[in-house]
């Protein structure tokens, strides 16, 4: 009896979090990557943009005993990443950015930035910023559970803007799973932007998309065929 009502608190605050669609595809989701092993599955994805802020999100003696570290594919904390070795050599062969954060000499967490396009690791997808001189992809922003109720989401995401002021970007998209209520939260708290959706429904070798904005919607059979998504941040009125 007492699981049984953990279960129904659980899917009563997913559903409160999520409501009914996400919470249905979710459920779906589990129930058919557990008939097929891991086969099929689905991914929800809302993409976003936010503005780079002119001022620091922490004030200027919050947070200063985490160290901000700009890392290249040789450093050797990149061991401790909770990803796969060959994910991480991907992302920076398309020349992506990996900011880390350091408390007390240890890892507590990175976030990724990319000035270009960016090609999905979880499914088959290409995400092209525009206009490309003043708009940055970000990705997979992690801290260490240890570490969720410090300063470390927001020190990552001050030396973030400062790189991406430096380069002259005023916003920077990303996609965030429509499941991951918590994500979602911190970064409207920043200012996100939706610019819409997308459903990948992945079948052994075969993806179908569906999404909210062009192409909106994609067959795909093999790794080379690929929905580009342009997210224009041309009419959110900062570029």
């Amino acid at each position: 009896m007492a699981a049984i009502a953990r279960w129904k608190t659980a899917l009563s605050q997913m559903l409160q979090q999520w409501g009914w669609f996400n919470l249905g595809l979710f459920i779906l989701n589990k129930f058919i990557a557990t008939l097929s092993k891991g086969s099929w599955r689905i991914y929800r994805y809302h993409f976003v943009a936010q503005p780079v802020p002119a001022e620091a999100l922490l004030p200027p003696r919050r947070g200063r005993n985490i160290e901000i570290r700009l890392i290249d594919e040789q450093d050797e904390v990149i061991g401790q990443f909770p990803r796969p070795a060959e994910a991480i050599k991907e992302r920076f062969r398309q020349g992506a950015k990996c900011l880390v954060a350091f408390k007390e000499g240890q890892f507590v967490g990175f976030l990724w930035l990319l000035l270009g396009s960016y090609q999905e690791d979880e499914v088959r997808a290409l995400y092209t910023p525009l206009p490309k001189e003043r708009t940055a992809w970000d990705f997979d922003v992690y801290v260490e559970p240890g570490s969720r109720l410090g300063f470390t989401f927001l020190r990552l995401w001050d030396e973030a803007n400062h790189f991406l002021k430096h380069h002259d970007i005023a916003w920077s998209c990303s996609r965030i799973s429509a499941f991951n209520a918590g994500s979602l939260s911190a970064h409207a708290r920043l200012g996100t932007v939706r610019l819409g959706s997308a459903i990948f429904f992945y079948a052994g070798r075969w993806q179908v998309t569906l999404a909210s904005l062009s192409p909106y919607f994609h067959l795909s059979s093999y790794p080379g065929s690929f929905p580009e998504f342009r997210l224009d941040t041309r009419k959110l009125g900062k570029t």
